[in-house]
């Protein structure tokens, strides 16, 4: 049997095979933030389909934060009950499941009444019409707290794990981009500046979790546009991070180029060569620290999976697509179909949610006609 399917250790967390469900925005949360009976059916989903280690998606650590109405958030107590039933069905599955931490910046809903916050206020031709104010060293402190109350919260809840949204269009991609990032303070400049946020996060974690519980990121090394984070500079930002204590990096884009469709969600992956595109940024991250290393992007079949962890590009494969269109794609795998994953990386899945509707494969609705 594969390697993939043996059992691994993450900071004292048994997994038992090497998959990750990438984070997933569901688009199913609750309007006070709680989880769903919906997500409790997906999260049941993919625990019974053998994923080693479900990653939830961009749960904001408070109402600043926020992005989309139908988010979980973890900014108080009352989410705890929920959280701990999503856990306990996760776990009555075989799997273990972790708690992705985020804050949206500048890019947060006006629909909550607050304007976006981020590292500094700039011209962005990218984005013309977006509208936010830049954060004073309060506001980064009390986001900082935040992080640290949210991971405590999600332990409490029987979480395995938490895992930093450090990469895409969000706040720690914010403040590690100089295109975003224009601050002449302790928080901007120096590449060891620019991490800051993402270190004194960490620290505020470890006071409320200790330190045997897995804190993880997904880190984007390489902004999607010229003049952004350069890969040297995102690749020394991992190694610094995982200096610092960071327990795995998932390794993935910074911030998106004007079209994302050509960055972290391609599309036209039916040639190996177009596939697992993140691959070699995690292969020169995973020469520079010791922790584990996690790749994620255009992973379709089981060949490419095997070869990432026998090449030694990563040591864990996270995939998000192929298991909104097939939750037990493990299994499968696993029982000897080598058949490669349904989902043809369309996007309609993620065309749903910019549509506000919850997260679903359009495969299972044609069948479904």
């Amino acid at each position: 049997m594969s390697s993939l399917f043996a059992p691994f250790e993450l900071k004292g967390m048994s997994l038992r095979n090497r998959f990750m469900r990438s984070a997933t925005f569901e688009g199913a949360g609750e309007p006070n933030g709680e989880v769903s009976s919906l997500q409790m059916q997906m999260y049941r989903d993919l625990a019974a389909g053998e994923v080693g280690l479900i990653v939830s998606g961009v749960v904001c650590v408070n109402e600043a934060g926020r992005l989309f109405a139908s988010q979980n958030c973890l900014g108080s107590d009352a989410a705890i009950p929920g959280l701990s039933r999503l856990t306990q069905t996760v776990h009555d599955q075989g799997g273990k499941v972790a708690s992705q931490l985020f804050h949206s910046g500048r890019e947060a809903s006006s629909f909550q009444g607050y304007r976006g916050l981020g590292p500094s206020v700039t011209e962005d031709p990218r984005r013309p019409n977006l509208e936010y104010d830049a954060m004073t060293h309060e506001d980064i402190v009390r986001t900082v707290e935040a992080f640290g109350d949210a991971a405590g919260r999600a332990k409490e809840a029987g979480c395995d794990a938490v895992q930093m949204h450090g990469a895409h269009a969000y706040i720690f991609a914010q403040f590690l981009s100089p295109y975003t990032n224009k601050r002449q303070d302790q928080w901007g400049g120096s590449l060891e500046n620019r991490t800051r946020l993402h270190r004194e996060v960490l620290k505020a974690i470890r006071k409320r979790v200790g330190e045997d519980y897995p804190v993880m990121i997904k880190l984007g090394v390489r902004d999607g546009f010229d003049g952004g984070l350069t890969l040297e500079d995102g690749l020394e930002a991992a190694r610094m991070l995982a200096e610092a204590g960071y327990d795995c990096l998932e390794i993935s884009q910074g911030l998106r180029g004007t079209q994302p469709h050509e960055t972290e969600f391609r599309t036209k992956l039916k040639r190996s060569e177009d596939r697992g595109y993140f691959c070699g940024w995690a292969e020169e991250v995973k020469k520079r620290v010791r922790v584990p290393v996690a790749t994620v992007g255009g992973i379709r079949d089981l060949d490419m999976a095997e070869a990432v962890v026998q090449k030694g590009q990563a040591d864990l494969v996270s995939m998000s697509r192929p298991l909104i269109s097939e939750p037990g794609l493990i299994a499968r795998w696993r029982k000897g179909d080598r058949q490669e994953a349904r989902c043809v990386s369309c996007n309609t899945c993620k065309h749903d949610l910019e549509a506000m509707k919850s997260i679903s494969c359009v495969l299972d609705r044609k069948k479904a006609k």
